[in-house]
């Protein structure tokens, strides 16, 4: 039996989605982004341990999500989901600036759980990687073949997003982790005139994640992040956001049900409606999860 058939009757009648989890075996050449600080991240995180921590959130679905630019991790994710009664889609890697990269993605897309593809901007020298030719050349594959396109930067990046954004009125893109606003020194500008500017894009969604991370690791309080909770919800709606745990990178600063009870106190006003699409509906839409061909 697979172990991720454990998940509970009851997390699977409230639906919850987790938009944005990693999965990965640790090995160091592999990971050369974890440094001595992220060392609790230096070990394996796989489906078992990610069961343990959804069940006790009532989580029945997820989506999980590159971590390395590696064609064969996203091959290995997908095979992961195949098997897999939890997670329910992947975003991978592809070479989106190689010239021949159309028959990758025509292969990837072939598979029943892809769903979109993401590319690490944040940690590329060039800071308008994202504007350039070859690259979006590759962006400009993915809406025939229904992937999204998952938007990692920081909020420097968030002008150059806006324009990249705009050179594909009709992609479908999700901004991870609100944008990564500077919430360790309270800072609100610019990050907040930009989020609203990018939110203007009918066809950009935002994941609810990352915020702990962007905090005071081991200071931060819920008054802390609400603030850009707000702004989000205010800019892109309920229908546009979607609940995500950036699961296990959130450990370093918060235990996973520490950041669902953040979620489910910052969601409490909202009507019943609002809520659902913050925890189910707007992923489910926007990744085509009750859609079983890619």
């Amino acid at each position: 039996m697979p172990v991720d058939t454990l998940i509970s009757t009851e997390a699977v009648e409230c639906g919850r989605i987790d938009s944005h989890h990693h999965l990965w075996r640790y090995a160091p050449k592999q990971f050369p982004w974890m440094t001595e600080e992220l060392a609790v991240l230096r070990r394996d995180f796989l489906v078992p341990d990610l069961v343990s921590v959804a069940r006790e959130s009532q989580i029945s679905g997820t989506i999980v999500v590159q971590a390395r630019h590696s064609i064969d991790e996203t091959r290995g994710l997908l095979e992961l989901a195949a098997g897999s009664q939890l997670v329910r889609g992947v975003v991978g890697w592809a070479p989106l600036a190689n010239a021949d990269v159309l028959p990758t993605l025509e292969l990837l897309a072939s598979h029943p759980r892809m769903k979109g593809v993401r590319h690490i901007l944040h940690d590329e020298m060039d800071e308008a990687y994202m504007l350039g030719k070859d690259f979006n050349r590759g962006v400009s594959y993915l809406k025939d073949l229904n992937l999204v396109y998952d938007l990692l930067i920081f909020e420097r990046h968030l002008p150059s997003a806006i324009e990249f954004v705009d050179r594909h009125p009709q992609q479908v893109f999700v901004l991870d982790h609100i944008g990564k606003p500077q919430i360790g020194n309270k800072s609100m500008e610019p990050w907040k005139s930009d989020i609203r500017k990018l939110a203007q894009r009918d066809n950009v969604y935002c994941k609810v994640s990352g915020m702990v991370t962007e905090a005071d690791w081991k200071k931060w309080c819920a008054d802390d992040l609400r603030p850009y909770f707000e702004i989000v919800l205010e800019a892109f709606g309920p229908g546009r956001l979607m609940f995500a745990s950036d699961w296990p990178v959130v450990t370093l600063a918060a235990p996973y049900r520490s950041w669902v009870s953040f979620v489910e106190s910052a969601t409490a006003r909202l009507s019943s409606d609002e809520k659902m699409r913050i925890w189910h509906g707007t992923a489910t839409h926007v990744y085509r999860l009750n859609q079983e061909s890619g």
